[in-house]
């Protein structure tokens, strides 16, 4: 497993914001997190990588396994989404017609899910993989926890 030590501690409480988690050594996820920061404007989301030993202990407290790191999750409002469910609600609090993403909510989370794990199974393959997790610049730091 990747370890992503180079973010600094960032004290950030769970309810404060949605948080992002995804996996800081795949290029998808990282795509994704950086497509997040570009729009978002109003300071809504935090991020923290799934390698990350404090993301490990937010995730602990919602009974989530740690072991695995192949889906995006939100935590916000102190309940956990992950997979498909994650992604919608993610892009629901977008500007612009992203928002949109989230009528295919009414397709049943069994189809949905189906579609993101073959995603997520193929997505090094498909995007590549990092050495190790991304060190955001100084000025996004305060966006991510360790």
């Amino acid at each position: 497993m990747q370890h992503c030590s180079a973010l600094q501690k960032t004290e950030v409480k769970v309810e404060d914001k949605s948080l992002v988690l995804f996996d800081g050594v795949c290029n998808l996820c990282n795509g994704f997190v950086n497509f997040l920061i570009l729009r978002d404007k109003k300071n809504k989301f935090h991020f923290g990588s799934l390698q990350s030993e404090k993301v490990k202990d937010i995730l602990r407290q919602y009974n989530f396994s740690t072991e695995s790191i192949s889906t995006v999750i939100l935590i916000e409002n102190n309940k956990l989404y992950s997979q498909s469910t994650a992604v919608l609600k993610i892009v629901r609090k977008l500007n612009g017609a992203w928002p949109w993403m989230y009528a295919f909510i009414i397709v049943p989370i069994p189809i949905r899910d189906f579609l993101y794990k073959f995603v997520a199974k193929n997505r090094y393959k498909w995007f590549g993989k990092k050495d190790r997790c991304m060190i955001p610049t100084p000025g996004l730091k305060a966006k991510f926890v360790e």
